[in-house]
């Protein structure tokens, strides 16, 4: 990445987790970034990657619990942008994808500084390390991308519409509305659809359970599942327990 003199910010996704998972062009970033925002699902390995005069700084939140409001994080980048050259605003998974990214775009847009979007594998392609495809020909016709809790506290009215459809729904934030989304699920003759819920996808601590939609609840307790996680339902779910019998069966032969 060229030294420049211009005030520049880099609004990068860090991905699920792994850092392996990063673009070339966001460890660049981070490589050479004077000051980093960073999230609180932003792992060490990741920070490490910066300079060690680097300033980091946390302004993430832990899920429903203690957090830097968003107007306070807009006032901090404003700031460094302008008193650094190379700022990163560090994001997990992708920054528009339920990141509030393109806010922070918005807020240093009319500032004569420089804006680069760097985009992140976001968690809910993390259900592919799992053996779970959001789309499979014949299976899924498309994917609906969810979020459980919107900026009142209500879950997406679009899961109506979701569960009516031939897509797998993927919902971010959700692990407060399960009840909700279970509901829902059998208001709509859908409460047998096949469901996962995966917290820490692509990490060490990864954990995984599957269920059925009516049962997300006692899944969640009986498996001590809770934030962060991705919900995803649909019949692409059963293709991991298809795609497992293969290769068992292969090891036999």
């Amino acid at each position: 990445m060229k030294k420049s003199t211009e005030k520049s910010l880099f609004i990068v996704g860090a991905g699920p987790g792994d850092p392996e998972l990063l673009t070339i062009k966001a460890y660049k970033a981070i490589e050479n970034a004077q000051v980093i925002l960073y999230d609180n699902l932003i792992n060490d390995e990741i920070l490490s990657i910066a300079n060690k005069n680097c300033i980091k700084r946390y302004v993430g939140k832990h899920p429903y619990g203690k957090y830097v409001p968003q107007e306070e994080i807009n006032d901090l980048i404003l700031y460094y942008c302008q008193n650094f050259e190379q700022v990163v605003r560090l994001k997990g998974g992708d920054p528009y994808l339920f990141g509030r990214g393109f806010e922070e775009w918005l807020t240093v847009k009319d500032q004569n500084i420089n804006v680069t979007y760097i985009p992140g594998i976001s968690s809910m392609q993390g259900a592919g390390l799992n053996s779970i495809p959001l789309t499979h020909r014949g299976v899924s016709e498309g994917v609906w991308a969810l979020t459980g809790m919107k900026k009142d506290g209500s879950l997406s009215a679009d899961l109506p519409l979701a569960v009516q459809s031939k897509s797998t729904v993927v919902i971010y934030m959700g692990m407060r509305k399960l009840d909700e989304i279970a509901r829902t699920y059998v208001l709509y003759g859908k409460g047998d659809t096949p469901a996962a819920i995966i917290q820490h996808a692509s990490l060490p601590q990864q954990k995984q359970v599957l269920c059925k939609a009516k049962d997300l609840v006692r899944a969640s307790l009986e498996n001590s599942l809770g934030h962060p996680a991705i919900i995803v339902i649909g019949e692409v779910v059963n293709l991991q327990q298809a795609a497992t019998i293969v290769m068992e069966q292969r090891h036999i032969i």
